[in-house]
């Protein structure tokens, strides 16, 4: 899951962003609204963390324009006011949660966990892409005419191929993810895998899952003309 946190507070952004990092986040930093908006739109996250005394852009305004972008995206303010008057501005623009400074790293922590597992519990179970579709919680794959009972670890890395469709993926960055630690052997085991998955979705011919020499892999997903 990726957060946006945007702090103009260098220190403390610094300290924040490691926290949430090392809770397995994937964590942008922003130092100002506007480098925060610009983040927002070429990182696509899950979830905005936002101060709400920022220079270039204040959080009102840039949760007002995240949130006309995408109404659904979760957002946490972080602020030093405990104002009623901000806390029903940033209720009202569509923050989930609002967390008044100074706080316990933990407290942000549990916030973004539970906010997330409410927002996403639901859609977090099925994933598509093209016309091929994985229920996560049966470990069921539909393609085409084709139909899999996967293994949960074949379910976990076409999870994570589609999660992250279109992007190259270190091989070290899968192994990671998916088995927990970058062995040569289990880097053995991933080929198996991968390659029982492009047999699996062979049918659909709008996607497939690419060797990028020297680097790693990369799910496609291509549009036909005409469709």
């Amino acid at each position: 899951m990726k957060v946006l946190l945007a702090e103009d507070d260098r220190d403390f952004g610094n300290i924040l962003s490691q926290y949430v990092s090392i809770n397995g986040y994937d964590v942008t930093l922003a130092r100002d609204g506007k480098e925060a908006w610009e983040c927002y739109n070429n990182e696509k996250p899950d979830i905005c963390v936002l101060d709400v005394m920022m220079p270039e852009m204040d959080g009102f305004t840039l949760g007002k324009k995240i949130k006309e972008t995408d109404p659904d995206i979760p957002l946490i303010y972080l602020t030093a006011k405990s104002l009623k008057e901000d806390i029903v501005k940033g209720l009202t623009i569509g923050a989930d949660d609002y967390i008044t400074k100074p706080f316990d790293p933990d407290v942000l922590i549990l916030r973004i966990n539970n906010i997330l597992k409410r927002a996403y519990s639901s859609s977090n179970d099925v994933f598509k892409i093209s016309s091929t579709v994985l229920n996560f919680n049966t470990l069921e794959l539909s393609c085409g005419n084709t139909k899999e009972k996967l293994t949960l670890k074949e379910a976990q890395l076409l999870k994570y191929f589609i999660i992250n469709k279109n992007k190259v993926l270190a091989r070290e960055d899968i192994l990671t993810e998916i088995w927990g630690e970058d062995d040569y052997f289990l880097g053995r085991s991933m080929d198996v895998f991968i390659s029982r998955l492009r047999k699996y979705i062979s049918e659909d011919k709008n996607i497939d899952i690419r060797t990028v020499r020297g680097t790693g892999f990369i799910m496609e997903e291509t549009v036909q003309e005409g469709s």
